[in-house]
């Protein structure tokens, strides 16, 4: 059974592009203060986008990958992430655990501290999403 995998595809895409404009250090620099949140916060959101369409398409391929779904369905994410690494979707899970941290960091509270931190580890979650649509691509043929 195939993944459609175009949302989480998308998903990368707009988080690429929104680290692009604000890696434009010389534009996004010369911006008024609530431009730079804005930009931020949309980093923000893109980065919770990627990080959770991520962990939904490896629990769907697990799942179908799976002797019986259930066995999946039960497991805690540190399994689920342990047992996805196993099966080489991802390569590190420690950072996968870093990644949910950040995520619900920010979907509790808001403040621009926060934001920063998430931007700077989006980078590091933008490589290793696509890295998983790799691997989750390959799956589907």
């Amino acid at each position: 059974m195939n993944l459609d995998l175009s949302s989480l595809s998308q998903a990368i895409q707009s988080l690429d592009a929104a680290l692009r404009v604000v890696d434009d250090r010389s534009w996004f620099d010369a911006q008024r203060s609530d431009v730079q949140q804005t930009l931020i916060a949309g980093v923000v959101q893109n980065f919770e986008f990627v990080y959770e369409l991520c962990i939904k398409m490896i629990r769907r391929r697990l799942e179908i990958d799976a002797a019986s779904p259930s066995e999946i369905d039960f497991i805690n994410f540190r399994d689920m992430m342990r047992t996805a690494a196993e099966k080489g979707l991802i390569a590190d899970v420690d950072a996968w655990f870093g990644y949910r941290q950040l995520r619900n960091m920010t979907a509790h509270t808001y403040d621009a501290a926060k934001a920063q931190s998430v931007c700077q580890r989006a980078h590091d979650l933008l490589t290793d999403a696509q890295a998983v649509l790799r691997a989750l691509e390959m799956r589907n043929v």
